[in-house]
Order: structure tokens, then C-alpha cells, then sequence
């Protein structure tokens, strides 16, 4: 029988986010890591909160599969303790806490966002894009929930497309560096570089140097859309989660730059939330194309048979897409500069 249950679900979506943000910044799950179990009444001591609350939180996280029970506790379930440790190779606990600090609020008034067809986290009369912003702590803040997302997807990605059969990366708005880390560490003889602005080239720097590898991945700073040239000297190059940032014209304009800065036979990797050819879905690339109309002045989210047809007006051949799950892509679409 058909029932209003699925929009009742649509209606209460925000509480299941908001629930996990809340463990979030208690940071719930990195105190049961490695195993550890808790009851409500330890909760409420360990987090300084009642006792009703602490109880409903934790059979709360453990309907969204974030706990699991343990005797008379819960302790953390396989995905929470692979991602929401602190520490964690992995951990993405950066990207809710800056959804739920930076763009919850926004999406309140996401009608205005349809009316207007103006971001609402920045002021495009004052700012040329969300990217420009010099204020040091929104920049980490940014970065550090980019950083989040994009180290699991790089793994997917390095899953999916093998990038051991090239020589040198160049990340394209590469931004924290994330993927260059990723790749670096899959593919040994892989080397890389970060080209990004001035300021975002800078958190690549502290975050290659965490990992170890300055001798293998390096930062070039640059305007992709302002100069009207790539660097030159890399038979790969990749646009990870950047061109539903922009508009049409202008990701034509820099898959030209990607064919004119290319050797022949030189690679791009465009790896991205990619809607379904008759725009219907998935719901994560959908609802991430609602998302830049919150933080950008002309992205959304496109198919990857838009993107197909992009690279092969641009002069590329043997476009193919290559589909993974991951949190920041479900797949990549790769194309070749001919011989």
C-alpha cells in the first residue's frame, strides 16, 4: 500500500545528519576505539551530559549503524572505527564537522539559492570564488574536510585506474594534496604535483611533509583559470572533484588546457560524482549539484557522458568511464591525447 513513509523520511534526513554530528564533536567514536565498550550511564560521566540523553544518543548512532550493541554497551561498528577515529589513515570526521559548521546553516535557506542563483557561504560581489579566500582558519577548515573526503576516494580511484603505467601526476587544483598521497604511496614510481593557488599550496606543503613524501610530491602555484597554460612535462593529469565547480564553458576551456599541455599519448582523469546519463540521479551526485548552488557561483554536477563529449570536442580519444564507490566520486572518466 502506498504511504507517505518515504517523504517522512525525506522530512527527518537532518536529524540522522545532526545525530552524527553531535558524536562528532563529542568525539564519541574516537573514545571507543580499538574496541572499547560503553554504557549509558559511562557515557554520561565520560561526556559530562545526562543520563536520557547520553542514552538516546547512543541507541541513536547505533540505528545509523555508527554503534553496535555490546552486552549492555555499544562500542563502535566496523565503519565508525575505520573512519571516525581520530588519527586514522582514513578519518573523516573533518568533512562533518565542517558541513555541520559552515554549510548546515546555508542550506537552511537553499530556496533563496533557487531564486537568486547566488551561493550562499561567500559573496561573489566581493570574492572571485569560495576557493579565494585567504582567512586562515576557514582555509584549513576547508582543506581539512577536502582532506577527509578525498584520501579514501584516491584509494578508490587508485582501485579503478592504474596509474603505475605513468610517470608524473599533475593534480589540477589539487588542493591538501590528498590524492598525490594516495597515488604516491599505491604506485612507487609515481611522482607528483599539487597545482593550486598561492595560499592552498601552502596546506599541501605541511600535509606532504606529514606524509613523508617531499621527495616525490611537489606544489606548483597557479590560476588554472586565470593562466592560459598548464604546466607542461606530466603524462597524467588530474581533475578530482573540481570541475562541478564551475560551469560548462569553462571546464571545456580547461580540458583544452589539459589537451594543449599533454604529450601525445598523455592521460586525464576526470574523477567526479557523475549523474546518470538522463539526469535522474544517483542521489549522491544529484544532491551534491543542490550543494553547489550553496557554495558556488555556477557549478553543478554533470554526467559522465556530458564530460565524455567534452574530451572528445576537445580533441581526446578513447574516452572511457570507469565506475567506484567512494564518499567523494562514484566514477572516472579517462581520455587519451592521440599519438
Amino acid at each position: 500500500m502506498l504511504t507517505p513513509a518515504p517523504l517522512m523520511r525525506l522530512v527527518s534526513g537532518f536529524w540522522g545528519f545532526k545525530t552524527f554530528a553531535a558524536a562528532v564533536e563529542l568525539d564519541l567514536f574516537t573514545y571507543l576505539a580499538g574496541g572499547r565498550v560503553i554504557t549509558g550511564p559511562e557515557a554520561a560521566t565520560a561526556f559530562g551530559i545526562a543520563l536520557r540523553p547520553a542514552g538516546v544518543l547512543l541507541t541513536a548512532c547505533a540505528s545509523l549503524g555508527l554503534l553496535e550493541r555490546a552486552g549492555e554497551g555499544y562500542r563502535n561498528s566496523r565503519l565508525a572505527e575505520e573512519y571516525l577515529v581520530a588519527g586514522r589513515p582514513y578519518y573523516f570526521g573533518d568533512q562533518v564537522r565542517y558541513c555541520d559548521e559552515r554549510t548546515y546553516l546555508p542550506w537552511h535557506r537553499i530556496g533563496e539559492a533557487l531564486r537568486t542563483d547566488r551561493p550562499l557561504t561567500w559573496d561573489p560581489d566581493t570574492q572571485d570564488s569560495m576557493f579565494a579566500t585567504v582567512d586562515a582558519e576557514l582555509v584549513q577548515r576547508f582543506w581539512g574536510a577536502m582532506h577527509s573526503t578525498s584520501m579514501s576516494t584516491a584509494a578508490a580511484l587508485g582501485a579503478a585506474y592504474d596509474f603505475g603505467a605513468h610517470a608524473r601526476l599533475l593534480d589540477i587544483g589539487g588542493g591538501s594534496a590528498a590524492y598525490p598521497i594516495e597515488l604516491c604511496r599505491r604506485f612507487p614510481h609515481l611522482r607528483a604535483t599539487v597545482y593550486d593557488l598561492p595560499h592552498v599550496c601552502e596546506v599541501a606543503r605541511g600535509r606532504i611533509a606529514a606524509a613523508g613524501l617531499t621527495d616525490r610530491v611537489g606544489t606548483q602555484p597557479g590560476d588554472f583559470l586565470r593562466q592560459p597554460d598548464l604546466p607542461h612535462g606530466y603524462d597524467v593529469m588530474l581533475l578530482s572533484m573540481v570541475l562541478h565547480d564551475w560551469d560548462e564553458p569553462t571546464n571545456r576551456t580547461l580540458l583544452a588546457k589539459c589537451h594543449a599541455a599533454l604529450p601525445p599519448g598523455g592521460t586525464v582523469v576526470v574523477s567526479e560524482l557523475l549523474l546518470d546519463a538522463d539526469r535522474s540521479g544517483p542521489p549522491e551526485a544529484a544532491l551534491m549539484g543542490m550543494n553547489m548552488l550553496v557554495e558556488t557561483a555556477a557549478g553543478q554536477n554533470y554526467a559522465g557522458t556530458e564530460y565524455a563529449a567534452w574530451l572528445a570536442d576537445a580533441g581526446f580519444a578513447n574516452v572511457r568511464v570507469m565506475p567506484f564507490e567512494a564518499a567523494g566520486a562514484n566514477g572516472a572518466v579517462v581520455a587519451n591525447r592521440p599519438g
